[in-house]
Parts: C-alpha cells; sequence; structure tokens
C-alpha cells in the first residue's frame, strides 16, 4: 500500500503524519512544545531541544498505534517559507530524522517549506486538492505569518507562491496570543480567547488599516490594552481582537480579488481554525475553503501529501 510520510518541526509543534493515497486517509501525531505560563514563545534553542525530545515519541506513536507499513517516500518541512534566506533552526531536527529515514530504508526523499504543508493540508481538510493544478489564493494566517498569496501549480515545487499582501507589524496569530496573555490565558491562547469572545455582549465594527493589500495589525494589541484599562469585559476585549483580525482578512481578501480576478480561495493556519473569524469571513466570501481544526494548527499532514505530489508527479513524467 503506498504510504507518505511528512515531518514538521515548527516553532511550536511536533508533528509526523502517513498519508495513505489508496485510502486518502492521513494518519498524524503532533504534540505542542511547552511554554512556560505567561510567556509568549520559546527561544529557538528550546525549540530544538524539546523538538529533539518529543520527535521519537510522535514517530513511535504513530506507527505503533497503527498497522502502517514503513513507507518509501519521506518529507520533511525544511523552511518557513520557499524564498531566499527562509530559515529557521527548529527545521533542522525534522530534515535530519527524514535524511537519516531516506539514508537507512532508501526511501525517495523530498523536502518543502512549512507554508506549502499548509496549504496543502487545508485542500486535502476541504477536499480541494484538484487546485494544485490551477491558481488561486490562500491565506497563511499564524503565529509567524499574515499572509496573502497567489498559489500557482509549480513542476519543481508542486506551488508557486507570490505575495499579495502580508501584515506589515504584527501577525496575526501574535496579536490573538498578546490579547489572550494579557487576559491572563495560557499561550498558546487562540482556543482560550475563542471560548471567552463566544460570551461577548457586543460585536465591532472594524476599519482594517490596509496599505497596498498588507495590513497592520499593532493597533489590536494597544485597544485591547486600552479597553482592559478601561474597564471593559475580557469578554468583549477578547471579542473585538477576532473581530478586528476577520475584518483585516476580509478586506486583504477584497484587494487580492480585485487584483486577480475571483480565483478560488483558500484560508490555511492556526489562526483560520477559530470559528469567529471563520464565520464572518465565510459570510462574505461563502464559497471560501477551510481546513479542519486538526489541520489548521501546524502539522505534518500537508507535507505527506507534498511527498505523494512529487512521487506521483515524478512517475507520471517517466
Amino acid at each position: 500500500m503506498p504510504e507518505f510520510l511528512g515531518i514538521d518541526t515548527s516553532n511550536y509543534t511536533t508533528s509526523a503524519a502517513v498519508y495513505v493515497s489508496e485510502d486518502n486517509r492521513i494518519y498524524q501525531t503532533k504534540k505542542l512544545l511547552p511554554v512556560k505560563e505567561g510567556e509568549l514563545g520559546l527561544r529557538q534553542s528550546d525549540a530544538v531541544f524539546h523538538h529533539t525530545k518529543q520527535l521519537p515519541e510522535m514517530i513511535e506513536r504513530l506507527f505503533g498505534e497503527t498497522e502502517l507499513s514503513a513507507p518509501m517516500t519521506v518529507t520533511a518541512s525544511a523552511r518557513p517559507r520557499n524564498i531566499e534566506g527562509s530559515y529557521m533552526p527548529c527545521f533542522l531536527c525534522g530534515e535530519g530524522f527524514a535524511r537519516s529515514y531516506s539514508a537507512v530504508t532508501g526511501a525517495k526523499l523530498y523536502t518543502t517549506s512549512h507554508q506549502i504543508g499548509h496549504i496543502l493540508a487545508a485542500l486535502y481538510s476541504a477536499d480541494r486538492l484538484e487546485l494544485v493544478k490551477e491558481p488561486f489564493i490562500a491565506f497563511h494566517v499564524s503565529g509567524g505569518t499574515t499572509d496573502c498569496l497567489l498559489c500557482e501549480p509549480d513542476e519543481d515545487n508542486v506551488l508557486s507562491i507570490s505575495e499579495i499582501g502580508t501584515s506589515l507589524d504584527l501577525k496575526a496569530g501574535q496579536a490573538v496570543d498578546r490579547t489572550g496573555v494579557m487576559l491572563g490565558l495560557r499561550f498558546p491562547c487562540g482556543a482560550e480567547l475563542e471560548k471567552l469572545a463566544a460570551g461577548a455582549d457586543k460585536h465591532y465594527k472594524v476599519k482594517p488599516v490596509l496599505k497596498n493589500g498588507s495590513c497592520c495589525l499593532s493597533g489590536v494589541e494597544n485597544k485591547c490594552g486600552s479597553m482592559l484599562k478601561n474597564g471593559e469585559s475580557p469578554e468583549n476585549t477578547a471579542r473585538y481582537c477576532l473581530d478586528f483580525i476577520a475584518d483585516t482578512i476580509i478586506a486583504m481578501t477584497a484587494y487580492a480579488v480585485e487584483k486577480h480576478g475571483e480565483l478560488p480561495l483558500v484560508f490555511a493556519g492556526g489562526v483560520m481554525s477559530d470559528v469567529i473569524i471563520r464565520d464572518r469571513i465565510i459570510s462574505r466570501y461563502p464559497s471560501a475553503s477551510f481546513a479542519e481544526p486538526q489541520f489548521s494548527c501546524d502539522n505534518a499532514a500537508g507535507v505527506a501529501i507534498y511527498g505523494y505530489l512529487k512521487s506521483t508527479g515524478e512517475k507520471r513524467c517517466l
């Protein structure tokens, strides 16, 4: 049975996945890196240490709890994005494992970017993998990115990605986490901030700050801090943060559609798993595709699928 192993060691999650192409099924294991209470992240040296410790556990769980055979294709995310200079030490953990696995077993080895992994996981989850054959607009919205991207088919990299817009300051995931920690929530704060915002008795109309399709999000942190100081409830403060992000993404989408036409829309990344943000976007763009939560947050599913697409693409060329 053709099986494709993917490894992703992002800044906050250790993840391994196997894509079984005959069943179109993903098996995955993942574990957040530990962040001390009240802190907003990890140093890269600490991330590397925790990935080194957690990756063997993820592999043992993945193959110990299933009847998967040894995959003959292995792919690792080796960089954040497919642009020059894109590098983070934590990805060396997954890439090193993949290279070792390939050397020992003879498995075909590929590497890709964390960003492409996110987009392919979203396409798989939304049952839209056929979009790799045509242009589409994708958002990658997480702790490190708030990117609006033009995606086009690419023989070498599966997808060629061009930036339409990004955040010029704070990223959406950073805004969520900083607001959450301000409210006493534990990092990463997305799920708890969403629960808190569900109890709000106010909804906010926000005027996004856009410059040529790129956004500015630093104002949301300052506004939320001001709201709390002036006695606003934690629930309403949380809701303002999420409404601000949702309206900003909608404005960036409108810019992208005006510039590139009515292309399919795909939303990927951990922030896009937030129901409040997702529902607000769908109310404006009902045909948009979103990943389910287990494929929105950092995961190796799309990385495994990358190996499948590369393998089958190369076979078609023979």
